[in-house]
């Protein structure tokens, strides 16, 4: 298995994307050409795949980086395998490699959200050294 990171659009991928963005969220999700592109142009994302020999794409992670008066700071965003491949370690390397990444872009801290209902992967982050971090979360849709 290889990770990497997408520098450019291909529909394959795009299809890929759209594939577990649904499986995450438990809707369909279509992402299109223009959002992969958006992701891929925005200096602060990093959309990273694990492929198999066959270039096939087993699961993705996103990195966002920033810089704030407190520090810099990264977040993991949309870890996600695909279904038919849960349970072969997939998630914990793609989780890996996104903290060593955040450790080569010198963030100071690494967060991540994840519903209480996804226990596997609620243990794997406290596994992997993630502590729960007493605060609320709030969200506005704009």
């Amino acid at each position: 298995m290889k990770i990497r990171e997408i520098k450019e659009y291909q529909s394959d991928i795009g299809d890929a994307i759209s594939k577990l963005s649904t499986q995450l969220v438990g809707k369909e999700c279509k992402i299109g050409r223009e959002q992969v592109e958006a992701i891929i142009s925005d200096n602060n994302s990093h959309l990273f795949l694990a492929l198999n020999d066959d270039r096939f794409v087993l699961g993705m992670v996103t990195v966002g980086i920033y810089t704030s008066p407190t520090g810099k700071k990264g977040w993991i965003e949309d870890v996600v395998v695909d279904e038919k491949y849960r349970g072969e370690g997939i998630g914990e390397k793609l989780t890996r490699f996104a903290i060593q990444f955040a450790k080569n872009q010198q963030a100071d801290t690494l967060m991540l959200t994840s519903k209480p209902e996804r226990i596997i992967a609620n243990s794997l982050y406290k596994k992997l050294g993630f502590h729960l971090k007493e605060t609320n979360v709030y969200r506005i849709f704009l």
